[in-house]
């Protein structure tokens, strides 16, 4: 009988040709590095990258500008999408987006993405949701789940207390300036390759002056929810993604 299995040395990975060889300083089984591999991918794709400016705020993504050989803007804790606008407003011809967390995004910078996606300006935004504050010690973020245990609720997030989860692409789906809201994740390889589509067709959209785009993608954070990559993976699986459902909330893009 045939041997399926596939030696290792015909493994061929192409690494993109915008990440660059800097060791990353992410936790070991951190979505972050995954998506920053389909942002690279896409960008080089389109032939975008020379004129391609990232936006990355604080929060665990701050670094991304030492791994994909792209213009890179830092911006102030929430502020990524004003910085954006300003920078596509100057240089219309750009592929302008920005990188966001959902304690950047859903939390300090809650106001400046409605506004920015409201407004319908051409940029797509990457939000990687992992419920909690990675960097800062594993607090609770407006993304943690019902019962969820962080730093900050340590006996699980409780309604009454702490509120619901903030489910933000659901808002920005109701936003006529908005063209395309997806929500997917990375934790095995069929949904990579869907993030991946998610994060072509928001990027195509913006050069193609349609409006704002909002990718979520659904993610781990092994330190802060104190469990191993592959049991992280799993809890997502199990929890993350009953609450936060996958797939195109909105599409009127037309591709």
């Amino acid at each position: 009988m045939q041997n399926d299995i596939i030696a290792p040395e015909n493994l061929v990975y192409a690494k993109p040709r915008l990440m660059n060889d800097t060791p990353m300083h992410y936790c070991a089984g951190c979505s972050h590095g995954v998506v920053h591999k389909l942002v690279a991918e896409v960008i080089e794709e389109m032939g975008m990258a020379d004129k391609t400016v990232g936006v990355s705020p604080v929060g665990c993504a701050v670094f991304a500008y030492r791994y994909i050989d792209i213009d890179w803007q830092e911006a102030a804790h929430g502020r990524a999408p004003a910085v954006a606008t300003g920078i596509k407003r100057c240089w219309p011809d750009r592929l302008v987006f920005t990188y966001q967390g959902d304690g950047d995004l859903a939390a300090i910078g809650t106001a400046e993405t409605l506004h920015m996606l409201n407004r319908g300006e051409n940029i797509p935004i990457v939000f990687i949701n992992n419920a909690i504050y990675g960097m800062t010690g594993g607090q609770m973020a407006p993304t943690t789940l019902i019962g969820q245990k962080t730093t900050t609720c340590p006996f699980g997030r409780d309604p009454e207390l702490n509120g619901y989860p903030l489910k933000i692409t659901e808002i920005a789906a109701q936003l006529d300036g908005v063209c395309f809201v997806s929500r997917q994740s990375v934790e095995t390889v069929a949904a990579i390759r869907k993030a991946k589509r998610a994060i072509r067709k928001a990027f195509q959209s913006s050069m193609e002056g349609k409006g704002s785009s909002l990718v979520e993608i659904v993610s781990t954070c092994s330190s802060g929810w104190k469990m191993s990559p592959v049991n992280a993976n799993k809890w997502l699986e199990e929890h993350m993604l009953e609450y936060y459902k996958k797939g195109d909330l909105k599409d009127t893009t037309g591709i």
